[in-house]
């Protein structure tokens, strides 16, 4: 999720669990523990974009982490509030929760997060949820808000910390619901249009979670669509694109390619830009796929230029958004 998210979440979690205790510190507390794991972001100022796509969601992200950041939390916010009221226990308690949570819920989109780090660089992706869905944020934030700005005793700000959890808890049930939908509706289209594939995902497209994109294929290429919960037809448009694996033969043992090929799981196609190798991790969507279905990948690495590569992940996103196109993509959510 998205940092805002983490905070909001954070401090929710830091009222309920501790906020009769130690007040609006407990939101602090909360807060900062639940974005935490997030402290990778500053191997982007030294590591190699590839390898910085790897840093990020590994080894902070891991079970190993939360196990060993739980206690050294506990212990220092033990000290730091002295003298007062609250078990070591409690402490645990209170960090391996707010800790866990933002493991758990970073597992619910496309980037992939290394719970098993370093003993393992599989990366768990639910693809359920995109990684800032306002739909999923905003009541968070507004009770954060709310409970900060409120003078009232701690019982009276339940109902707010209540409405920040389990609000968000019920979305993500909806999510997975929206999600079982969709693949079972993509599986049937597979057979029913003769869709070879050996691997497949559906993940949100941005800002909701009833477009979704889909991404079909196996060694020599992926077909690409995109699935509306309302939509009325079970037949998806799909576009074609080739892998190209043989772009990559005179450079396949560089590092960067290697961490790139790890990083997509698989998901990848390499293009050729006028003279620039270009190398397309799919599982982050097309620009505006959705009215141009032979539009670029959000994701493209300029493999012959590694130092123009910074901000990729999200490169493009939102290029050439307009008042149309936000309005196109409203219509094509609604089935339209």
């Amino acid at each position: 999720m998205d940092s805002l998210t983490h905070i909001a979440i954070g401090a929710c979690i830091g009222e309920a669990m501790l906020g009769k205790k130690l007040g609006k510190k407990a939101m602090l507390w909360g807060a900062l523990a639940n974005s935490l794991p997030d402290i990778d972001f500053v191997a982007g100022f030294w590591m190699p974009t590839a390898e910085e796509l790897l840093a990020h969601r590994g080894f902070t992200h891991s079970l190993l982490f939360g196990l060993i950041a739980t206690p050294v939390m506990a212990l220092a916010a033990n000290r730091l509030h002295r003298p007062h009221n609250i078990r070591m226990a409690q402490w645990l308690w209170f960090f391996g929760v707010a800790l866990g949570l933002h493991l758990f819920m970073d597992a619910f989109n496309n980037y992939g997060i290394g719970w098993f780090e370093p003993f393992s660089h599989e990366r768990i992706s639910f693809n359920t949820v995109y990684v800032a869905d306002p739909f999923f944020s905003i009541i968070p934030a507004v009770a954060c808000v709310a409970i900060w700005l409120s003078k009232k005793p701690a019982a009276k700000r339940k109902m707010w910390w209540m409405m920040g959890l389990l609000m968000p808890a019920l979305y993500l049930v909806y999510c997975s619901f929206n999600k079982w939908t969709i693949d079972s509706t993509v599986k049937k289209a597979f057979v029913q249009q003769h869709i070879p594939h050996q691997r497949y995902f559906t993940t949100p497209a941005p800002l909701n979670n009833w477009l979704w994109f889909v991404v079909a294929g196996n060694d020599s290429g992926y077909h690409v669509g995109f699935r509306s919960v309302f939509d009325k037809t079970d037949s998806i448009h799909f576009e074609y694109f080739p892998r190209n694996q043989h772009l990559l033969d005179t450079i396949a043992d560089h590092t960067d390619v290697q961490q790139l090929i790890r990083f997509s799981q698989e998901f990848y196609t390499v293009e050729k830009w006028n003279d620039s190798l270009v190398f397309n991790d799919l599982r982050f969507g097309q620009m505006l796929g959705w009215q141009h279905p032979r539009s670029r990948f959000v994701f493209h690495y300029f493999l012959q230029h590694p130092d123009d590569n910074k901000v990729i992940v999200q490169r493009g996103r939102f290029k050439g958004w307009n008042w149309q196109v936000a309005k196109g993509l409203v219509n094509r959510t609604m089935g339209e």
